[in-house]
């Protein structure tokens, strides 16, 4: 990992390989090492020619972890994504993120957008505009003193997960809500970049990839057969999709 620092903080990132970069954005409880390197997106990307980079979102994996949670909007989290482009003088990149990742992503492209050469929506639909349910049982989830107790299936689902990966549970609790900004139609219908927007059939989080991609003037949407929100980033259909559609925008300088 190397680190930089914007906003007050330290944030950590991952820049492997060489050819057009792509920065990837990774999603809530998460970080580059359980959304990009374990699912084999870094290996992926790198071995078909892509200067890779991966953020740690504040609140995660190896960057500063505040606890207020004023901090935590999307906003914020896409100008960090745009100072790591900055501090690594990129001018334009391809962009991915995944569930949360898709939210900043979206922000990074309505805020900076001559940052974003063109945009991968992973594991968020039409939950980016419509809402992805009720988040407060997964804050209380992540701030109960007994996990034995958590009653909430998605809340017990991300407890659990960010237990394993020895998460700080009152970052993500502060993250978990404020994140959660919704964009209007109206602002998705302002994304020009290409973009594609894939979910998984079995998610029951991300919502419609198709409804997300006819508000773009240049969306598309795949499905991802068979997956849910979990098993769906690491998915092979995903990866040749992802890899086609970087082949048909390639970056021109």
């Amino acid at each position: 990992m190397q680190f930089f620092e914007n906003d007050g903080l330290k944030l950590a990132y991952i820049d492997e390989g060489e050819g057009e970069p792509i920065l990837l954005i990774h999603g809530f409880a998460s970080s580059s090492l359980y959304n990009w390197i374990q699912p084999g997106w870094i290996s992926t990307l790198t071995a078909s020619g892509y200067r890779t980079i991966a953020i740690d979102n504040r609140g995660h994996g190896n960057s500063d972890k505040p606890h207020d949670k004023s901090v935590y909007t999307p906003t914020r989290m896409a100008g960090d994504a745009a100072a790591l482009l900055d501090h690594l003088g990129i001018k334009s990149a391809h962009v991915m993120g995944y569930s949360m990742g898709a939210r900043i992503s979206a922000f990074l492209a309505l805020e900076h957008p001559d940052r974003v050469h063109d945009l991968v929506f992973g594991g968020l639909g039409i939950g980016m505009v419509e809402g992805a349910g009720d988040w407060s049982p997964i804050a209380e989830a992540l701030l109960a003193d007994d996990p034995d107790a958590i009653t909430h299936p998605r809340g017990k689902m991300f407890r659990m997960f960010a237990d394993k990966t020895k998460s700080d549970k009152i970052a993500l609790a502060a993250c978990v809500i404020t994140s959660k900004e919704e964009i209007s139609a109206e602002n998705m219908a302002r994304i020009k970049q290409p973009t594609l927007v894939a979910v998984g059939t079995k998610d029951d989080i991300g919502g419609s990839a198709q409804k997300l991609a006819e508000l773009m003037p240049q969306g598309e949407a795949i499905d991802i057969p068979n997956r849910d929100h979990m098993l769906a980033v690491g998915d092979k259909v995903f990866k040749e999709a992802v890899l086609e559609f970087l082949k048909r925008n390639p970056i021109t300088v």
